[in-house]
């Protein structure tokens, strides 16, 4: 077993197991991407960093790769790892704006701007259609291509390999397929997770329901 303090807490986790485990074990919310618990860690997306504390100094990790050690100190939301998880969501969010999951992220980390040139990709990178095309389906059909801004996800020269299924897994696992509710209609990069929006007699996300969203949030008539 080893001993290390999350968040000021000492716990007791067995060796092997991930600093990301270990808070989840705990109750502590860690967010993350291109982490799943089927899949091997992979660390891209880089939202489940924390800070880890050695004597006076101190590192930023991500915490789905980062293993467990005697004695460590991990801050999961201190002010340092706070203002570097939003920068992430920001650029993130310049690849792929129309994602409902990162608008979500956004809104609840208080991210009012994304100062980043928007380039719609569609996709963040995070690799978990790759792994699990490779690892849960044993087949391997897609893959990384291309380097620095031209890396994408795709076949080998574009054409339908003859492993692949079509299971549809790798729509399935992508952690930011959801459109966002307002997608196209963005200011500075947001959708306004509803708080911008004016007054109406109607919801317009549904249109169905008797409740009204504003500045005040939902109001039930």
């Amino acid at each position: 077993m080893v001993e290390l303090t999350i968040d000021g807490i000492k716990t007791r986790v067995p060796e092997g197991t991930t600093v990301l485990e270990a808070a989840r074990e705990m109750g502590i919310i860690i967010p993350t991407l291109c982490y799943h618990p089927s899949l091997s860690p992979y660390g891209a997306c880089r939202v489940c960093i924390v800070e880890v504390v050695e004597d006076i100094r101190s590192s930023l990790e991500a915490s789905c790769t980062l293993p467990v050690e005697q004695g460590q100190v991990i801050f999961t939301s201190s002010e340092k790892v706070t203002k570097a998880r939003k920068l992430i969501i920001e650029l993130l969010l310049a690849s792929c704006p129309n994602s409902k999951t990162l608008q979500d992220m956004a809104a609840n980390m208080g991210i009012n701007k994304v100062r980043f040139k928007i380039k719609d990709r569609g996709c963040i990178l995070c690799g978990r259609c790759v792994r699990y095309c490779k690892e849960q389906m044993k087949s391997g059909g897609i893959g990384f291509v291309g380097r620095g801004t031209s890396r994408r996800v795709a076949t080998a020269f574009d054409l339908a390999p003859e492993e692949c299924r079509n299971c549809g897994g790798c729509e399935w696992i992508c952690p930011v397929n959801e459109r966002a509710c307002m997608a196209g209609n963005l200011i500075d990069g947001l959708c306004g997770a509803c708080q911008n929006l004016k007054p109406v007699e109607t919801c317009p996300v549904c249109t169905e329901c008797s409740q009204s969203v504003g500045p005040s949030g939902h109001k039930v008539y």
